[in-house]
């Protein structure tokens, strides 16, 4: 569960720094879709999300998940970077992902175990870590600048209100979506096959 989370970016239990970013961005996405099932045109605090704002919040929320899993595809494929895995299998698995996942996505640390001091890994993560953080701020920076030049749009009907919990569940709904379906694979090879055979 820490591990999913990390991959979620840190958006539960108010993670700092990037975590608030990230939720914003989920809410965009939630605001998008609700407004798109009400037919009206989506808005959020008062302006309105069109497509350049959709189009960097997807790349804001792929970037780190392509940054985790390209890494940490790479990396099985590669023989020296299987050779510094401590335990082989699904642990292993689970160690490489972890290191990938924590330099997109937290604070770059490793499991105990893996030895990622290797030019691999070395150059690996320091990508990871660029692509997850810069990757995501540059998109989030053009979602700032966009809305602050657009003019506050009154409220009317037609708006989806954002302090609901219909809204909340939206947002949940969306978190947990994207979440699974981009992460469940790879956490299925790697802690959830190693739960399963400790069983």
């Amino acid at each position: 569960m820490p591990l999913w989370l990390i991959q979620l970016g840190e958006v539960v239990f108010g993670g700092v720094g990037s975590g608030l970013y990230g939720m914003l961005l989920f809410a965009l996405v939630a605001v998008f879709i609700g407004g798109l099932m009400v037919g009206r045109t989506p808005e959020y605090l008062g302006k309105k999300i069109e497509a350049f704002e959709m189009k960097m919040a997807s790349i804001a929320i792929l970037l780190p998940s392509a940054a985790i899993l390209i890494g940490t595809a790479a990396a099985v494929l590669s023989t020296t970077a299987t050779a510094s895995v401590s335990n082989p299998g699904p642990h292993g698995f689970t160690q490489i992902l972890y290191a990938f996942s924590s330099a997109s996505q937290n604070n770059g640390s490793a499991f105990g175990g893996l030895s990622v001091n290797i030019p691999f890994y070395n150059y690996g993560l320091a990508l990871a870590m660029l692509v997850g953080r810069f990757g995501v701020i540059l998109p989030v920076l053009a979602i700032a600048g966009s809305l602050a030049r657009k003019k506050v749009t009154p409220e009317s009907l037609g708006t989806l209100p954002t302090h609901t919990p219909l809204f909340v569940a939206v947002l949940m709904g969306v978190v947990l979506l994207v979440g699974a379906l981009t992460y469940l694979p790879a956490l299925a090879l790697g802690p959830i096959a190693e739960q399963l055979a400790l069983r």
